[in-house]
């Protein structure tokens, strides 16, 4: 017991020394995803703030690669000082532990959370020809003809894709699942008759909806967004549990010091509020979250259970 409290003495004492000098170099953003994304986007923004507030510049780094795992996992075997941090989607930090059993690093073990960045709903879209013009309808029509209504999303295991699952366990219908390697091209065939449905995230499909290249029948929100003032909930169409939202978050490796936790959250945080970033987020759809380490941990561990729940219901596998 004593050589225990001994050991935890000298790893607080150590954290708060570290943290006293923290950071006396560069910090090194990875984003599991290429130059562009939602992912970037998001990464960029936080670190772009990071000279400003803590001294010493972001050094952004793209690692692509296995749905984000190969950043992710490099991330999480990183020396947990503070100096590389994480910015990913939910994909990296909750769905592939729900999809991958091979996963070479768990979000919940490896990683201390920093903050819940940013969400956005996913928005219920049909073709422009689609009869059915509530979710009501969707789900009678889908009802009556098992098998029949089709929906396309981004790639298996993404969070199109599981909404859309989420929303046949919930309704009890079978819909046909088009994947496609990127949400873009499942917007074209939308806009194009041929696919039925999707769940897209709303930045993504905000002005086609203005412009009529497709109907949107939801938002998967628990009130209406202001950039579709007039789509109603998932939870107006009777269905509550088909809250969902696409997300990005910060992370550090496991064990790094609670101190220098704070400090990369004090940092993100004032970031990601600072006007320019939260209009910059707004312009893409995102919704500025910029959550204390504590709520993002809880958030993720909520997320990959109830991913889990529904990956292991619906029999879905990798492709």
């Amino acid at each position: 017991m004593n050589r225990l409290l001994t050991s935890i003495c000298l790893l607080a004492a150590y954290g708060a020394a570290a943290a006293q000098t923290f950071p006396s170099k560069p910090i090194r953003v990875v984003i599991p995803f290429v130059a562009g994304g939602s992912s970037d986007i998001v990464g960029r923004a936080i670190g772009s703030k990071f000279q400003e507030l803590l001294g010493q510049p972001a050094v952004v780094e793209n690692k692509p690669g296995a749905n984000g795992a190969i950043a992710a996992e490099f991330v999480a075997k990183s020396d947990p000082d503070g100096y590389t941090v994480l910015v990913g989607s939910i994909g990296v930090f909750s769905i592939n532990a729900a999809l991958f059993k091979d996963l070479r690093y768990h979000p919940v073990r490896d990683f201390a959370p920093v903050t819940l960045a940013v969400t956005t709903p996913n928005v219920l879209i049909t073709k422009p020809g689609l009869a059915a013009n509530s979710m009501k309808e969707v789900v009678d029509f889908a009802k009556k003809n098992p098998g029949k209504l089709s929906y396309c999303s981004s790639g298996t295991g993404s969070s199109d894709h599981l909404t859309a699952e989420l929303l046949n366990q919930v309704a009890g219908i079978s819909m046909v699942h088009v994947p496609y390697k990127g949400g873009a091209a499942c917007q074209t065939d939308i806009m194009g008759g041929q696919v039925d449905i999707s769940f897209q995230n709303l930045g993504a499909v905000t002005n086609y909806i203005r412009g009529n290249r497709m109907k949107a029948l939801a938002v998967t929100a628990k009130a209406r967004h202001p950039q579709l003032p007039n789509v109603p909930t998932t939870a107006e169409g009777g269905y509550p549990n088909l809250v969902v939202t696409s997300w990005q978050a910060a992370a550090a490796p496991a064990k790094t010091p609670r101190e220098i936790v704070a400090k990369l959250n004090d940092a993100a945080v004032k970031a990601l509020r600072s006007p320019e970033v939260r209009e910059r987020m707004g312009q893409i759809g995102f919704d500025v979250v910029a959550s204390t380490p504590e709520e993002f941990g809880r958030f993720m561990k909520e997320e990959v259970d109830r991913w889990t729940e529904v990956v292991k219901r619906g029999g879905i596998k990798p492709e």
